[in-house]
């Protein structure tokens, strides 16, 4: 049996490491090009790089005219590569250089994909610019069509042609293709049919010179390319050293995924740079899975898999634990840049808002009626039902508030409520849920109506039942219809009561919103100004307060916390997010989580997170509460989630509805993921 990578080790979980290098250039200095990209191979291999992408024409140099038409130059490229060959032979990472190759009497501007020494196969450039600054078909042969052919390079004969794909044997997904510069210009880029035909990473060589304005159209060109073919683009462009004669060079290299950049170079650079990040190939491979949209995309295109000459090679991948060259989100669903936040923000609010408006204006109702209890959810819901208010132009009366207290709540939050009630100018009425409940608890014979401090889920449930019952009698009472506010990591975690309770309502505004963005929404409200002064201090106050049930009286430990029972929702997010939008493993989870959150200094947090809110955590208590999660969420609340009332999906990280994003049976075990998460620690 092969030896298994450490848990901590990138290759254990799906990840590819990759480069786009840039070189200095020079104006046709075959032998500094050689030794520039030997350096850089030389220290993407210290690095643990799988594979580095090195711009167009790097070997020869691309603006240097006519002199790629000179057959003493060309056979010193050909001696270049020979020797580049042996100078790679004992260094682990697959390597995409650019040069000018001749063959059958012409010229072709060409990428090689070489590995340990050994040319795997060489890629011409399919469209040739010639307009503008770009006269290449003045020296280059198009490569467009060129198909099942081979080609004589230093000494090797070689696959020849735009129907490469080249495929790791030994490290799983590691599927590359390479196109140059002007491809990915064109309305339909190879690397289009490169994905289409199983390249999880589509590779640049690009020379393309510096304008005003142009850096940021190959960001658009690699971000859209890589999200529309659900894989990873890698982007290299000649830098300093080229000629200036007319042009100038910038040598940008990014790294993208799935729409998603995860490394740049620095522009303008004096020095040669790699910028690295690894590729979630597995990830990519599960995402097209998930759209049908790319297998069809592939059948109207006839299967270009069919036609495609896969190149397999052994890489002897890594075994050992390189390190960790990504970028985490702590908080999956809350960007990390403010000018991202701030849009998710609106977007997700005015989702609510519209939502919510559209319902209310279908029904025949006269009222919204919502349960406050001074907690995030219900206040969260509060604020988008009054802004549906201000949006149909209806007085903020339209809005029934009822603080419904029971055996524990706190005077916090009952003040909390009371007081955003009457700041946002709703009618709000207090109904003392108590006196029910203890005629409940008699009635069946539980044990706290004999005066004993049993407090088990019927002693909360019966509270949570009660004030669910009451919202719906009075919503039938007052021609009206209740808002639900349960969010979606309760609904994940099965924390909620079901039928009676706030797993149901008329309309669930906030199903499709998790704790972590609540409170990011709460906190924009403020920001921007939605309501008044007064109002933003009350919010700002709940936003600092426990997060708890209020179900079970007080003790000395303090306060009943929901965290303290079921688990960080922070972590639980995490989960949530890689499990449903992905389908990732629980080991990668764990893995990813680790990464994120075992160093507070690690991983990125949400513009302005208040410092004394950052936590991390240890790989033990990742696996206990990713335990907890995997049981709540595959084994025990799945019959909740099969009964949702309707809500707005409002992430992309996906929804709960049973007639949207999941559909799972109520019955189903969670005994696979467990399971799979145990055995990564055995």
């Amino acid at each position: 049996m092969a030896k298994k990578p450490p848990f901590e080790a990138i290759h254990r979980h799906g990840f590819v490491r990759v480069a786009a290098a840039t070189p200095l250039a020079s104006s046709g200095d075959v032998a500094f090009n050689l030794k520039e990209t030997v350096g850089l191979t030389r220290e993407g291999h210290e690095r643990g790089c799988d594979l580095i992408v090195f711009p167009e024409l790097n070997i020869s140099s691309y603006a240097v005219d006519d002199l790629h038409l000179q057959e003493a130059f060309l056979d010193r490229v050909e001696e270049g590569i020979a020797d580049l060959c042996a100078a790679t032979a004992d260094l682990g990472p697959v390597i995409a250089v650019g040069a000018p190759l001749r063959r059958n009497g012409r010229l072709y501007n060409c990428a090689l994909a070489i590995s340990r020494g050994r040319i795997l196969g060489v890629v011409p450039k399919s469209f040739l610019p010639n307009y503008r600054e770009y006269y290449e078909k003045r020296w280059f042969a198009m490569g467009f069509g060129l198909n099942g052919m081979d080609i004589a390079v230093a000494g090797q004969t070689v696959p020849f042609g735009t129907d490469l794909i080249f495929a790791a044997e030994d490290l799983d997904d590691f599927i590359f293709h390479m196109e140059i510069c002007e491809d990915y210009w064109a309305p339909q880029p190879p690397s289009t049919v490169g994905a289409l035909s199983g390249a999880l990473i589509l590779c640049n060589l690009s020379a393309s010179n510096i304008t005003v304005g142009k850096a940021d159209e190959r960001k658009l060109l690699c971000a859209s390319q890589s999200s529309r073919c659900c894989a990873a683009y890698v982007y290299a462009a000649s830098g300093p050293g080229e000629s200036t004669t007319d042009l100038a060079w910038d040598g940008q290299g990014s790294i993208y995924e799935f729409g998603e950049m995860l490394a740049e170079s620095s522009r303008f650079a004096r020095d040669p740079e790699l910028a690295v990040a690894d590729i979630d190939v597995q990830r990519l491979r599960l995402e097209r899975m998930r759209m049908g949209t790319f297998n069809d995309n592939a059948i109207a295109a006839g299967h270009p898999e069919k036609r495609a000459r896969r190149i397999h090679f052994e890489h002897k991948p890594s075994l050992a634990d390189v390190g960790f060259e990504r970028k985490l989100r702590r908080f999956p669903y809350v960007p990390n840049r403010i000018e991202q936040l701030d849009q998710d923000c609106y977007e997700a609010f005015n989702i609510q808002v519209q939502g919510l408006a559209k319902r209310f204006t279908a029904t025949s109702g006269k009222h919204l009626v919502i349960g406050v209890s001074g907690g995030l959810d219900s206040t969260h819901a509060l604020i988008v039902a009054a802004k549906v208010c201000d949006h149909l132009e209806i007085p903020r009366s339209t809005i029934l508030g009822y603080t419904l207290p029971g055996f524990a709540t706190g005077d916090t939050t009952k003040s909390n409520a009371w007081a955003l009630m009457k700041a946002l100018g709703i009618v709000g009425e207090e109904i003392d849920i108590k006196p029910a409940a203890r005629q409940m608890l008699s009635d069946m014979g539980h044990p706290f109506a004999r005066g004993e401090p049993v407090y088990d889920v019927t002693f909360e449930n019966v509270q949570a039942g009660l004030r669910t019952d009451y919202l719906f009698r009075l919503a039938n009472h007052n021609g009206g219809f209740v808002v639900g506010t349960g969010d979606l990591s309760e609904l994940a975690l099965g924390w909620c009561t079901y039928g009676v309770g706030d797993q149901m309502s008329h309309y669930g505004v906030n199903a499709g919103v998790p704790k972590t963005l609540i409170q990011y929404l709460i906190r924009w409200v403020i920001k921007t100004g939605q309501f008044d002064e007064e109002t933003n201090r009350i919010l700002g106050a709940i936003l600092d307060t426990k997060i708890s049930p209020e179900l079970v009286p007080a003790d000395e430990a303090g306060m009943q916390s929901t965290e303290d029972r079921i688990g960080p929702y922070e972590l639980h997010d995490f989960f949530l997010f890689h499990i449903l939008r992905a389908g990732q493993p629980p080991s990668k989870v764990a893995f990813l989580a680790w990464q994120a959150w075992h160093e507070v200094e690690k991983g990125l947090w949400p513009f302005d997170f208040p410092e004394q809110l950052k936590r991390a955590y240890d790989l033990p208590t990742i696996r206990k509460w990713l335990d907890e999660f995997l049981w709540r969420f595959f084994q025990t609340s799945q019959f909740k989630r099969s009964a949702l009332p309707n809500s707005p999906k409002v992430s992309a990280g996906g929804s709960l509805s049973p007639r949207g994003d999941w559909r799972a049976p109520s019955d189903g075990v969670a005994g696979p993921w467990r399971d799979e998460l145990e055995s990564a620690f055995d």
